[in-house]
C-alpha cells in the first residue's frame, strides 16, 4: 500500500489540497521543500515508448493549453522533458511524476499508466495558478497506482436516448479523473437503442446507435484508456423487445393488450425456444461490435411471480427440471445465456439480486454460476452483497444505492425525478462516504445514471458531477489518504474548470458553509 509522504519543511496537507487540487488524491506524494522547475523553454522532449502514444499527444495538449508552450518544437535551452515506460514499476497503471531543477520525468508501466500520469499532471499546472502563470512547476514526486482496477460510470440511452457526439462529450470528463469504463444501458422497455443487422425490426422507427456509430464511441473511448460495456437487460426491462415480439411474452401475446401492462411487470418467456435464437443473433453482434471481455445482461427486477408463474408453458418447465419456485426457471433462462456469451468468449455481468428485495434477505434469487460478475446496488443490501460474493467467490462491482446512484436527488428538493417514487437523496458528502473495501473480490465501482429524467447530455452532466468526483476518489485513493476536509478543499479550481470547459454541474454550495 502507497503512503502519503509530505516532506519534512514542505507544505502541509490543506496547503498542499488547495494549492494543486488533485482528484483523486494520489496514494503517495512528496512534496520538495524549495524551487520550482522552469517549463517555459524546452531544450530536450524524449519519449521512450511505442509510437502513436495517447498519452504523448495529451501531453503535448496539455502544455499548449495550460502553459502557451509548443513541447514538439524544443530550442537550444531550457530543461529536459522525459516520457518513458518503466519496467520496474507494475501494475496496468502504476505511473509516477518527478520534477528535479532540470527535469520534468513521466513514467509509466504502460501505456496506460502514462495517460494516468498526464491527467495527474494537468490537474497540477490547472491549479497551481502560481506556479503555473509564471510556467513553472512545484518540486514534486508523485508515485500513484489505482485501489481498485474497474472504475465505471455507466449511461442510460435506453430511456432517453444521447446522441453520438454527447456521449463523447461524457468521455471527455471521464478520463480526467481516471475513471476507465463506461456502461451503456442500450435496451429497456422504454427503448432498444443497438442496431441488430439480423433483426432491423428491433430499431424500426427508433431512436438508436447504428454499429458504425457504437465503433466510433468505443474507438473514441480507448483512446483515453477507457472500455465500454454493453448492457441488454434479460429476462425483464424488456417491454421494446416485446413491443416488437409480443409472442416472446408470457401470458400477454398481442403488443395492445401489452401496452396497458404497469411499469416492468413483463418478461420474455423463458420456455420459448425462439427468445434464446433471437438473443443468440443478438449477442453475437454485440460481441463483434463491443471489445469489452464483458457483456451486461442485466438480471434484475424480474417480476417472475407476474410472469413465469402464470404462464402455463413455464410452469411446465418447472415440473421438468424439477424446480419447486417460479424464480428457479433463472437457473435455467440463464444456463441458456450465459452459454451463448461464453461461447463468445467473453464473461458476463449481472446484477446482484437476492430473495428479497429488502431486507431481510438471505441469499441469491438463484445460485449464480461462478464465472458471473455481480454487480451490488439495491438500497440496504450492500453489505449482505458483499458477505455472499465473498463466501461464494464471485467478482463483485460496488455501485450501492445509498452513494453512487446518480440519478438520485442530490440535495432535498433538488431537481424532483420523473415519476419520483419517493427516492432518498445522495447528497456529495454521503457520495463521499463510499469504502468499497479491499477484498480480493472487489474489482471496481461504478456510478449508474439512469435516465429516465436525463433528457440530455446536460442533464447527464448535472446529476453526475461532482458526485463522480467523490466515486473517482473512492475507486482510486486508499482510505488512508481520503479526507473529507480534503476533499472539499480540492474541489473547487476543479469545478471551475468543468466550467470553462461548459460542462454543467451542480454547485456544491453546502460545503462552503
Amino acid at each position: 500500500m502507497f503512503v502519503l509522504l509530505i516532506a519534512v519543511g514542505s507544505i502541509g496537507i490543506s496547503a498542499l489540497a488547495e494549492e494543486i487540487s488533485l482528484v483523486p488524491m494520489p496514494n503517495s506524494i512528496e512534496v520538495k521543500d524549495k524551487g520550482s522547475l522552469q517549463l517555459g523553454r524546452i531544450r530536450r522532449f524524449v519519449v521512450n515508448a511505442p509510437e502513436g502514444l495517447p498519452a504523448r499527444e495529451l501531453l503535448c495538449s496539455v502544455f499548449k493549453h495550460r502553459l502557451g508552450v509548443d513541447i514538439t518544437k524544443p530550442g537550444k535551452q531550457g530543461v529536459e522533458v522525459v516520457m518513458q515506460i518503466d519496467s520496474t514499476l507494475y501494475g496496468n497503471e502504476h505511473y509516477r511524476i518527478n520534477t528535479t531543477q532540470r527535469l520534468l520525468e513521466i513514467a509509466g508501466s504502460t501505456p496506460e499508466a502514462l495517460y494516468r500520469a498526464v491527467t495527474t499532471l494537468d490537474q497540477i499546472l490547472m491549479a497551481d495558478v502560481k506556479h503555473t502563470l509564471s510556467k513553472e512547476i512545484a518540486l514534486l514526486k508523485i508515485e500513484d497506482k489505482p485501489r481498485l482496477s474497474r472504475r465505471a460510470l455507466m449511461l442510460d440511452p435506453a430511456r432517453n436516448f444521447l446522441p453520438v457526439e454527447d456521449v463523447k462529450r461524457y468521455i471527455d470528463e471521464m478520463w480526467r479523473y481516471k475513471f476507465n469504463v463506461l456502461q451503456l444501458h442500450l435496451t429497456d422497455d422504454e427503448g432498444w437503442r443497438f442496431e441488430v443487422k439480423s433483426h432491423p425490426e428491433l430499431t424500426a422507427g427508433a431512436q438508436f446507435y447504428t454499429q458504425e456509430q457504437l465503433q466510433d464511441i468505443i474507438d473514441y473511448a480507448a483512446k483515453r484508456y477507457i472500455e465500454v460495456v454493453p448492457e441488454l437487460d434479460v429476462p425483464g426491462h424488456t417491454r421494446a423487445l416485446l413491443t416488437v415480439h409480443p409472442e416472446f411474452g408470457c401470458c400477454i401475446t398481442d403488443s395492445v393488450a401489452l401496452r396497458k401492462v404497469h411499469g416492468n411487470n413483463v418478461m420474455v418467456c423463458a420456455s420459448q425456444p425462439e427468445v434464446y435464437k433471437l438473443y443468440e443473433d443478438v449477442l453475437g453482434e454485440v460481441a463483434r461490435v463491443f471489445k469489452s471481455p464483458y457483456i451486461h445482461l442485466g438480471g434484475d427486477e424480474a417480476a417472475v411471480e407476474r410472469n413465469w408463474a402464470f404462464c402455463d408453458k413455464d410452469r411446465e418447465l418447472m415440473k421438468q427440471y424439477g424446480y419447486s419456485k417460479p424464480s428457479d426457471i433463472m437457473n435455467y433462462f440463464f444456463d441458456r445465456m450465459l452459454n451463448v456469451v461464453r461461447g463468445l468468449g467473453r464473461t458476463a455481468i449481472l446484477w446482484c439480486e437476492n430473495d428479497n428485495i429488502r431486507m431481510p434477505a438471505r441469499e441469491y434469487l438463484f445460485p449464480y454460476p461462478k464465472d458471473v460478475v455481480l454487480v451490488t446496488w439495491r438500497y440496504g443490501l450492500t453489505p449482505l452483497c458483499q458477505r455472499l460474493t465473498r463466501e461464494s467467490g464471485h467478482k463483485l462491482i460496488m455501485a450501492p444505492g445509498e452513494t453512487a446512484y446518480f440519478d438520485y436527488p442530490q440535495y432535498k428538493n433538488d431537481l424532483p425525478e420523473h415519476n419520483n417514487w419517493g427516492m432518498p437523496t445522495t447528497t456529495l458528502q454521503r457520495s463521499y462516504t463510499l469504502d468499497p473495501g479491499d477484498g480480493d473480490n472487489i474489482a471496481g465501482v461504478m456510478g449508474t445514471l439512469w435516465g429516465e429524467a436525463i433528457k440530455d447530455i446536460n442533464r447527464a452532466f448535472y446529476m453526475t458531477y461532482p458526485r463522480a468526483l467523490a466515486l473517482a476518489e473512492a475507486g482510486w485513493t486508499q482510505m488512508p489518504q481520503r479526507s473529507w476536509e480534503s476533499f472539499k478543499l480540492r474541489l473547487p479550481p476543479l469545478l471551475t474548470d468543468m466550467m470553462k470547459r461548459g460542462v454543467p454541474y451542480r454547485v456544491p454550495f453546502e460545503i462552503y458553509r
